[in-house]
C-alpha cells in the first residue's frame, strides 16, 4: 500500500500545483475562497445512481470538506435512472455558474455518449466542461464454484471448448459490467452470451445459483460472496492487483490489453467561468487529500486521483473512444 499512497499523493499534489498562481495565492492564504460572487448559494453534486453506492459515499465525504472552505453548503442529490442519463440531462438544464456539478461514472460520462449519441447531454465536449477525474476502481471477475476454471486462462479455454454455452450476467444492458464481458469476448476470441438483469443483486443471485457462469462487478458487491465461499474470484480488471485480493491475478497478466476501470469524474455545464472551474477542482483535490477520505476510499477499493480539468478531458476522450469501439463491434444498443 505504500506505493499506492505515494502515487496518489503525487497525482494530487500535481493537480493542486497545476492551478494558476493568480487563483492559488489567495487560496493558500485563507480558508474562504476569494472569488467574487462564487459560491453565492449552495452547491449541488448530482449523482445518477441511488444512495449507498461507492460514488455516493465518496461524494458525501467530499461535500463537507468543500463546504468548510467555500462557505456554502455542498449537498448531494441522487437522481437515478437510465444508467445516469436522467442526472446528466438534468444538470444540462442548470445554470452554467458552477453551482451544479455532475458527479458521474464511466457509464454516464463515457458509455452513454455512444449508446445515446444525439440525445441532449450526450455531447460531452460541447455541452459540458471537465472538472476532475476523481477516483478509479477495477472490477473483479467471479465465477460460480461449479465452473471448472480457477484462472482467467482456464475460463477462456472452457469458453472456447463450448462456444455459446458460457453465460455471463450483468447489472443491465450497456453498463460497464456488460461491456466488460463483451471486451473479454473480443480480446479472447470467445462467444460467451450476455444475460442482463435489473441491477447487480439479481445478477449475483443467479450467479450463486448457477444460472449464469460468471460476472464482472465491483469488489464491494462480490466480496461477501467470495469470503463466504459462494463465489470464486479468478481475476481483477485494474492495472494492478487489488490490495483486498492480493492473490488474485490481474486480467492483463493473461490478456495484456484487457483493462476495465470504473472511474468517477466531475463535470459542469459548458460555459462555466474558468476561475470557478479552477476553484472547484482545487477544493475537490484538497478534499481527496484528507486522511479520513483516503482511508474510507481504501475500504471501497478506490484509487483516488484528483486530476486537472485538462488531464480529465484527455482521459475521458480516450475512454469514450475505447468503449465506443466495443459498443459498435458488439452491436450493443441502448434500451
Amino acid at each position: 500500500m505504500a506505493g499506492s499512497t505515494t502515487r496518489r499523493s503525487f497525482v494530487l499534489g500535481a493537480a493542486l500545483g497545476a492551478v494558476s498562481g493568480a487563483v492559488a495565492a489567495p487560496l493558500l492564504a485563507a480558508p474562504a475562497i476569494a472569488q467574487p460572487g462564487f459560491p453565492s448559494r449552495p452547491i449541488r453534486i448530482v449523482i445518477g445512481f441511488p444512495a449507498g453506492g461507492g460514488i455516493d459515499i465518496l461524494a458525501r465525504l467530499i461535500g463537507p470538506k468543500m463546504s468548510e472552505r467555500l462557505g456554502q453548503p455542498v449537498v448531494v442529490e441522487n437522481r437515478p435512472g437510465a444508467n445516469g442519463l436522467i442526472a446528466t440531462q438534468g444538470v444540462l438544464q442548470a445554470d452554467a455558474d458552477g453551482h451544479t456539478v455532475l458527479f458521474g461514472t464511466t457509464g454516464n460520462l463515457a458509455v452513454n455518449p455512444v449508446l445515446y449519441a444525439g440525445k441532449p447531454g450526450m455531447d460531452m465536449e460541447r455541452e459540458f466542461a471537465p472538472l476532475s477525474h476523481v477516483a478509479s476502481l477495477g472490477f473483479v471477475l467471479v465465477v460460480n464454484p461449479s465452473v471448472q476454471a480457477n484462472s482467467l486462462k482456464e475460463l477462456i479455454d472452457l469458453a472456447k471448448a463450448k462456444p455459446n454455452d458460457m453465460l455471463f450476467g450483468s447489472s443491465g444492458n450497456g453498463g460497464l459490467p456488460h461491456l466488460s464481458g463483451e471486451l473479454l469476448n473480443l480480446q479472447a476470441g470467445v462467444k460467451a452470451r450476455h444475460v442482463p438483469y435489473r441491477g447487480s443483486a439479481p445478477a449475483f443471485t443467479d450467479l450463486i445459483s448457477g444460472q449464469v457462469n460468471f460476472v464482472f462487478d465491483a469488489l464491494a458487491i462480490a466480496q461477501p460472496h467470495i469470503e463466504a465461499g459462494r463465489l470464486r474470484a479468478i481475476a481483477t480488471t485494474g492495472p494492478k492487483r487489488m490490495a483486498a485480493l492480493p492473490n488474485v491475478p490481474v486480467a492483463n497478466e493473461t490478456l495484456p490489453k484487457f483493462e476495465v476501470v470504473n472511474w468517477y469524474g466531475m463535470v459542469v455545464r459548458a460555459g462555466t467561468p474558468a476561475p470557478v472551474i479552477s476553484i472547484l477542482q482545487r477544493e475537490v483535490a484538497r478534499a481527496l487529500q484528507q486522511p479520513d477520505v483516503a482511508e474510507r476510499a481504501k475500504t471501497l477499493g478506490l484509487d483516488l486521483v484528483g486530476s486537472t480539468p485538462e488531464q480529465f478531458a484527455t482521459f475521458q476522450r480516450a475512454e469514450i473512444a475505447k468503449w465506443g469501439d466495443v459498443i459498435r463491434t458488439a452491436n450493443i444498443k441502448g434500451d
